[in-house]
């Protein structure tokens, strides 16, 4: 194997593994913060090193804010509800038949 297919294999695993990351984090946002959460205190451990401490502290996913305008919509005080006055359902008719 040549030098050049070493980078190249190299570049192309950083590239799909960054997508899979990207994708997880759009698609999956609570499982991927719960992986996070997981990987970071593995990383804060007491038993390992402080470079790796910093990195697991570093790595550590943000609370979950739920202020007002969030559009949590898990209050009742009506500010950012779930559901906005724009939307409408949606209602199927029947195409005439000739």
């Amino acid at each position: 194997m040549t030098p050049f297919l070493v980078i190249q294999a190299i570049v192309i695993g950083v590239a799909v593994a960054a997508s899979l990351v990207y994708a997880c984090r759009r698609l999956m946002p609570a499982t991927s913060q719960r992986w996070q959460g997981a990987l970071a205190s593995s990383l804060s451990n007491a038993s390992r090193p402080a470079a790796l401490r910093a990195i697991g502290k570093r790595l550590q996913p943000e609370a979950a804010a739920g202020g007002c305008d969030s559009g949590c919509g898990s209050c009742a005080t009506g500010c950012g509800s779930a559901s906005s006055a724009d939307e409408q359902p949606l209602q199927f008719h029947e195409r005439a038949r000739e």
